[in-house]
């Protein structure tokens, strides 16, 4: 056994001065955040809201973007947890330089700025493509369920809305009919107060009845604008078929209903969420959609929805690849979820080769169901021909890790922010902080 070791000089002070930057690596990701914060991002956007002079001066706005990208790639989210990071770790230590600002103010920055922190996605794509990590050769299509802020115990359907609205009602105005009853009386218990007002546990059943009330309104908005758009296409269609001359197949479908369903829910917490079926159950959240570069698994577009189909993305992600990048990609795979007549007609417009799967298989080529329009038997013959050569291959290696990456590696499972444009943001300062990672490592 060796009994002579390193001295261990704990109680030794420096000669010179050190500084933070010392202490973390010269190829460490926060290194090079700081340094295309400084050098290559434009926050312009972001500086200009700073108008006042008044009262202390604020934290560097490109510190504080620095410190949020790195947060992100390094897989810390919450505002609490990155003031801690400030003053226990040296890669967070050299971004604040000594300087940490608190918990409060990282969420109010995130909160103030937190478009202008979202729009930074396309500068970070554009140094990526500058890069050479962006082909636009192969795209591959997915989506990924992310839970939303809200418990989806926290729900209600529109059948338990119309019982829940009545009973509360009744219970309110059970309150008020007693109370006016017996005003004489209250009016010596109260002495100078009216003698009328509502008890906290009324109150809350008020505030109860107007939430549920504006719900069952929104369920009731959605489903007329639902009907009349179902309307609206079926017109059209048999304006279509009596152009062409075509006979009318099958019976009349029933007129779209302008009521919710009874099982159609709205959450109190964040109403723009949904209750959707994942493979480890149902959860209250949001349905995030990535379109991934095959060269360097960059992410090209990003799309976020509270639905649970996915088929309705597709073309969104493309025509965001253009409009990020000023062109579109030679090919494009994606699941079953995605397929449809429509879609594989716009694809076709827009001179992008489809590999969509034709319905759920282990291979693309096994589907045993041969139904479908002319565009979708034609694509399900193509895989069938192309076989394992089929580009097709490259969606599952494409961008199935990329979620992997995101939830699993940085561990990225629940939004912190409400409402669906925040929760947009949200998802685009990750997708963000997964092409920082990926430029870092290239750089």
């Amino acid at each position: 056994m060796s009994t002579h070791f390193r001295p261990w000089k704990i109680d030794e002070t420096h000669l010179l001065p050190a500084r933070v930057q010392d202490y973390v690596p010269a190829d460490h990701l926060s290194r090079f955040i700081v340094g295309l914060v400084r050098e290559n991002l434009d926050l312009s956007r972001l500086v200009g809201s700073y108008t006042s002079a008044l009262g202390q001066p604020p934290f560097s706005p490109w510190m504080m973007t620095a410190l949020l990208l790195t947060a992100y790639a390094s897989g810390l989210y919450s505002s609490r947890r990155i003031a801690k990071a400030c003053i226990e770790r040296a890669d967070f230590m050299l971004i604040v330089a000594g300087d940490p600002p608190d918990f409060r103010t990282i969420s109010d920055f995130r909160k103030r700025h937190l478009q202008a922190l979202a729009s930074l996605f396309v500068q970070v794509l554009k140094l990526a493509e500058k890069a050479g990590l962006v082909k636009l050769g192969h795209v591959a299509l997915d989506g990924t369920k992310i839970k939303a802020n809200a418990s989806k115990h926290k729900a209600m359907s529109y059948d338990r809305m119309k019982k829940r609205e009545v009973e509360l009602q009744a219970e309110v105005d059970a309150w008020l009919a007693a109370a006016q009853a017996a005003d004489a009386e209250e009016d010596k218990l109260y002495g100078d107060k009216r003698g009328d007002e509502l008890p906290d546990w009324v109150a809350d059943k008020q505030k109860r009845l107007d939430k549920i009330r504006a719900a069952k309104a929104e369920l009731e908005a959605e489903a007329k604008a639902a009907a009349e758009e179902e309307t609206r296409r079926r017109e059209e269609a048999e304006r279509k078929r009596i152009a062409e001359s075509r006979k009318k197949n099958g019976r009349t479908p029933a007129p779209p209903k302008n009521e919710p369903d009874d099982k159609a829910q709205r959450n109190f917490t964040d109403p723009d969420s949904r209750v959707l079926l994942t493979k480890d159950g149902y959860i209250q959240g949001y349905n995030a959609q990535a379109a991934v570069d095959a060269e360097a698994q960059i992410i090209v577009a990003h799309e976020l929805t509270g639905s649970m189909s996915d088929h309705g993305q597709l073309i969104p992600l493309v025509d965001g690849i253009e409009a990020n990048l000023g062109r579109q990609p030679g090919q494009a795979s994606a699941d079953s979820g995605y397929l449809s007549e429509a879609n594989l007609a716009a694809l076709d417009q827009r001179k992008i080769e489809p590999y969509i799967a034709t319905g759920r298989a282990k291979h693309p080529t096994e589907t045993k169901r041969n139904l479908g329009g002319v565009l979708t038997k034609a694509m399900r013959e193509k895989l069938k021909q192309q076989g394992w050569e089929s580009p097709y291959r490259l969606r599952k290696q494409t961008v199935e890790p990329v979620f992997g990456q995101i939830k699993q590696a940085r561990g990225f499972r629940q939004f912190l922010l409400r409402g669906i444009e925040k929760v947009r943001a949200e998802w685009a300062m990750i997708c963000t902080a997964h092409n920082l990672t990926k430029l870092a490592r290239a750089a």
